[in-house]
């Protein structure tokens, strides 16, 4: 008998098997694009079966993502997408424009020219997956822009701060990006990003990076 799939399986099928960090970037994916709603018990045997995968990997996936924040694994009752309330989201998004802001003032003063430059090339690729209409390798790029800047900013501390709220608002995210208007303006601010980048001007990439991520809130709280 042939099983229906609730998953889109061109999202869900993977292509080898054994690494557990494959398979936690397919149920991460179907967190993000909401194919798995937050609330909802995880189906562990639907999804292992579409996956093609053993329960084993599958489980070290759900612990990856309940590491991130994604998941709440409960013992003995299965796990579930963790949804988080609107003051959980407006207190992260505030904190992480605080740490975007420092971010974006330490990078234009300790990042190398070649730093820069792969900052600015990774930009172009976001426009590029922006004229596109390619939403969800966008928002991947987005993120990993995101991370970059803290991670040249030369603070460790503030780097995993800004890693651990960045995992738990993939999601939400994702949605700021989910009505056309709300992704233009959003590609806007990440082009005033671009221009204070290639000036090195750090006190205006802080504050375009802090809106952002206020505008952020302003684009999702509707939607929570």
């Amino acid at each position: 008998m042939e099983l229906s799939s609730p998953f889109p399986l061109e999202t869900v099928a993977i292509e080898k098997q054994t690494l557990h960090d494959q398979v936690a970037n397919r149920i991460r994916d179907l967190i993000i694009e909401g194919h798995l709603a937050p609330g909802t018990r995880i189906d562990e045997t639907t999804l292992v079966e579409q996956l093609g995968v053993s329960r084993t990997p599958f489980r070290e996936a759900l612990r990856t993502l309940a590491a991130e924040g994604l998941v709440i694994i409960r013992p003995s009752k299965g796990s579930v997408v963790r949804k988080l309330t609107a003051q959980d989201v407006f207190s992260m998004l505030e904190l992480l424009s605080h740490l975007e802001k420092l971010a974006g003032q330490l990078v234009c003063e300790r990042a190398s020219d070649a730093d820069i430059e792969g900052l600015l090339e990774l930009h172009e690729d976001m426009l590029k997956r922006y004229r596109e209409g390619d939403r969800l390798p966008y928002y991947k790029l987005n993120q990993e822009f995101h991370s970059r800047v803290s991670e040249l900013a030369g603070n460790e501390s503030l780097r995993e701060v800004q890693a651990n709220i960045q995992a738990r608002l993939k999601r939400i995210r994702f949605l700021g990006n989910s009505k056309p208007d709300y992704w233009a303006s959003a590609v806007a601010e990440h082009e005033q990003m671009a221009a204070a980048l290639r000036m090195r001007d750090g006190d205006a990439l802080g504050r375009v990076m802090a809106q952002h991520l206020m505008n952020t809130w302003d684009r999702v709280k509707d939607n929570l």
